[in-house]
């Protein structure tokens, strides 16, 4: 029987009279598995993550995936698995540490123990397998690991997962994962009937034998905690008063092409932007809508510009350096003025980089990637939820304004799982087909609004509009066009179209007081670990506030009205700057983070940045600890 367990997540508990029992009550809780790849720990996490927001808690999850497809087992850099955040309100990111985890071995425990991404007193139920081991090398392992986690306060419960997995299949590596559920969907109090239902769904589509073992081994785990462990964790659930769905990022991304009329999908298999297409390709067809998987990168946006040409509504999707090869083909989009819409899942970089793991570091190569002058937009979505309405907003742009649109989500939206209210489609959200009305005669190709700089779309097979479309050069009848006039007017009405969607957006929202001491500033993902962050400063008696920018070219109106409220303005940023103190340093030479560097250029305000690239989501923690610093430092306008 397990020892009594010390306080673990946010909250008080109680001793339960039923059961005899501790009962530890708390308003939010981080679980997190985790395992040698191929042990199915993340699919685990995935389905603990959808009941939980299933049954009214607000959730976040992260996937913990290694940079190596199949690194070596028993690899403290090669544990894969999924950390759950949830709690009874709104949760917006990963949190600081774990308070309870599930691992399959030591070694990958050991890892997560030596990123500090543990709390300091956290529940760990370890399957014990290795101590009694056949091979002493392992054996020793064990004791040495288990050494160096008795320097925290760390709870540890060894499970005998390999030998009650055993029971049921031959295979327990094919197993763990299902008993590790019923494991948290004891110690969590889970509705199981929903459990079997998200098993249902991951797994009767393979047989319903699949299913069945699956529920049993899920069963085997809840019957095993029940007889063995003297906690539970209560977390109270709050019901939705109206209709919400459960996805990740990059199904979102699918959900919201498909609201949004989209036709055509054309892409090249990438981490971690991939599983967009997947779930597209299981939906789009009943949609009228296609997938269409390239041989390269390159071929992939030169069908989808193909596409848009003809008059289709067609995007690509992609991750960093996919998008380095897209990068000519998007000049020719721009230069064509061929409506696109391009999503790059970001992650760690350069080259090969970090495949599996998160950073913001395409900002800049997504807006000045392309040779020469090629203006075009360039917008964030910060949730999951904006994720799905940031493809109805990318169509209507690219479409209204003949335009490429670049969506920037991460691996942190790509892969993480969060309820949001259900979507109610609105018929504005596709535009009307293309006219296929004959020419005007006289009306040349580029018929550019002197004072908008737009240009109305024609397609292949409209009566009178046969013209060359050019990547050259051109005048206004898309005729090769090497005069100073003709480049400078074609520059000009390409750059004038960006100018007066500007003048469309609204200033960002003010997160907290309209002045203080520092504004904090963010893009992308980073919005709700920034926002705790800031609750906990002003609790703190901070004055500091925040304001997160979804549009990024163009850039948001109002900034320097905002700024100049604020003593010190800062950027806070999963991409790389040099600090202030490091040596060689100084004021001129100093990097700084991506959108501080924008920022700075576009509001001649003295931006500050604290950014790191640790290849995970920022912590709410680590970020409040950067307010800090920046207010002791006393660096800012």
């Amino acid at each position: 029987m397990a020892t009594k367990s010390k306080t673990a997540g946010k909250g008080t508990r109680k001793r339960a009279k039923d059961e005899g029992r501790e009962i530890i009550r708390v308003s939010e809780h981080t679980a997190e598995i985790v395992s040698d790849s191929g042990e199915g720990a993340q699919k685990c996490g995935q389905i603990f993550g959808a009941v939980c927001a299933k049954m009214g808690n607000g959730a976040w999850t992260v996937e913990i995936i290694p940079a190596e497809i199949q690194p070596p087992p028993r690899s403290k850099a090669g544990g894969s698995g999924n950390r759950v955040r949830f709690g009874t309100e709104r949760i917006t990111n990963w949190g600081d540490a774990t308070n309870l985890v599930v691992a399959f071995n030591e070694q990958v425990l050991l890892g997560r123990h030596e990123l500090d991404a543990l709390a300091d007193d956290a529940i760990i139920l370890l399957e014990n397998m290795w101590a009694t081991h056949p091979d002493p090398d392992i054996q020793q392992q064990w004791k040495e690991a288990l050494e160096a986690l008795s320097t925290r306060n760390y709870r540890i419960i060894e499970v005998p997962m390999e030998e009650e997995c055993l029971k049921i299949v031959e295979d327990p590596r094919r197993g763990k994962n299902m008993f590790a559920l019923g494991l948290f969907a004891f110690i969590y109090d889970r509705d199981l009937e929903l459990i079997r239902a998200q098993i249902a769904h991951q797994f009767r589509k393979k047989s319903e034998e699949v299913y069945a073992r699956n529920v049993l081994l899920m069963e085997a785990g809840y019957a095993w905690a029940d007889a063995n462990l003297d906690f539970r964790i209560e977390i109270p659930t709050v019901k939705s008063d109206q209709p919400m769905v459960v996805m990740n990022g990059n199904e979102a991304i699918g959900m919201g092409a498909v609201a949004a009329g989209m036709e055509l999908c054309s892409m090249y298999p990438i981490t971690p932007a991939t599983s967009a297409s997947h779930y597209l390709s299981d939906v789009f067809d009943k949609f009228g809508g296609v997938v269409h998987q390239a041989e390269d990168e390159i071929a992939a946006v030169g069908v989808a510009i193909g596409a848009s040409y003809a008059g289709k509504v067609a995007f690509t999707i992609t991750s960093g350096p996919g998008l380095s090869l897209k990068q000519e083909f998007l000049g020719l989009a721009v230069m064509v003025e061929v409506p696109l819409v391009v999503v790059d899942v970001q992650r760690g970089g350069p080259s090969t980089g970090l495949p599996t793991k998160v950073e913001q570091s395409d900002l800049l190569a997504a807006m000045f990637g392309q040779h020469g002058d090629a203006p075009h937009v360039v917008l964030a979505p910060a949730t999951i939820e904006e994720c799905f309405h940031s493809m109805v907003t990318a169509r209507r742009i690219a479409e209204t304004f003949r335009t490429v649109v670049m969506v920037l989500t991460d691996a942190n939206l790509a892969t993480g799982v969060q309820p949001f209210p259900r979507p109610e489609l609105d018929p504005r959200w596709q535009q009307a087909p293309v006219s296929l009305s004959p020419i005007p005669e006289g009306k040349p190709a580029y018929d550019w609004d002197p004072r908008t700089g737009l240009s109305s779309r024609r397609v292949p097979g409209q009566k009178d509009g046969m013209h060359t479309a050019t990547g050259l050069a051109h005048n206004e009848w898309s005729k090769v066009a090497y005069d100073p006039e003709s480049h400078e007017r074609g520059c000009r009405m390409r750059s004038r179209k960006i100018a007066v969607l500007q003048h469309t957006l609204r200033a960002p929202e003010v997160y907290g007081e309209e002045s203080g001491d520092l504004l904090v500033v963010g893009w992308g993902s980073t919005k709700g670990a920034i926002e705790e962050a800031v609750d906990r400063a002003r609790a703190q008696g901070l004055s500091v506030s925040s304001c997160h920018l979804t549009f990024l070219s163009p850039l948001q109106p109002g900034l320097k009205e905002i700024f100049r409220r604020f003593e010190r303005v800062m950027t806070v940023e999963i991409n790389y700057s040099d600090e202030p103190h490091d040596p060689f340093i100084t004021d001129e030479n100093r990097r700084r983070a991506q959108l501080c560097l924008l920022l700075r250029a576009h509001t001649l305000v003295d931006v500050d940045c604290w950014s790191r690239v640790p290849g995970q989501p920022l912590r709410p923690g680590f970020i409040l600890n950067a307010i800090r610093e920046r207010l002791a430092m006393g660096v800012g306008v």
